[in-house]
């Protein structure tokens, strides 16, 4: 996967590095592994959608991991549907880095690649308890829709889509 970089000027965020990175590391997989167990203290196995790192390491998907001060602290990834459509997953930080805006600027360089390869869409599905990502994606414009793809209506989750 070719290692596309971003770094943010903002004080706030003190040697934040974002790049699109394999899902396949060692870092990786301890991030994937971490978001694994946070969802599944919230929700039951049926209601988490989760991703493996071999699917986010295909073709049409991109990650992205954060790191503060070189220390990976964060992921994202999104998947490119042949609907035309782009799908945020593996959205989660850790939380020695929560409050520090690391969401917000992995969800920023996910969109930002997303438009490069010319999708105008983002949509992603989160569980009603997690209301730290909720707060997120309404800050940054991502409206309720109904589910899509092959999501059901579960009562606890809720989807959002993004004009990118």
């Amino acid at each position: 996967m070719n290692c596309v970089e971003m770094d943010t000027s903002q004080k706030e965020i003190m040697a934040l590095h974002l790049a699109l990175e394999s899902p396949l590391t060692q870092e990786a997989r301890r991030l994937i592994q971490e978001s694994d167990h946070f969802a599944q203290a919230l929700y039951p196995a049926e209601s988490n959608h989760l991703v493996d790192a071999r699917e986010l390491a295909s073709a049409d998907a991109l990650f992205c991991i954060a790191r503060l001060q070189g220390e990976a602290v964060g992921c994202g990834a999104a998947i490119l549907k042949p609907e035309g459509y782009a799908e945020i997953k593996r959205m989660f930080v850790h939380e020695r880095a929560r409050g520090q805006r690391v969401g917000y600027r992995i969800l920023l360089f996910l969109e930002e690649q997303l438009r490069q390869r010319g999708i105008q869409i983002a949509r992603l599905e989160t569980g009603i308890y997690n209301h730290d990502a909720i707060r997120l994606y309404e800050k940054m414009g991502y409206v309720r829709i109904p589910p899509f793809g092959d999501y059901w209506d579960d009562p606890l989750s809720v989807f959002y889509e993004k004009q990118l």
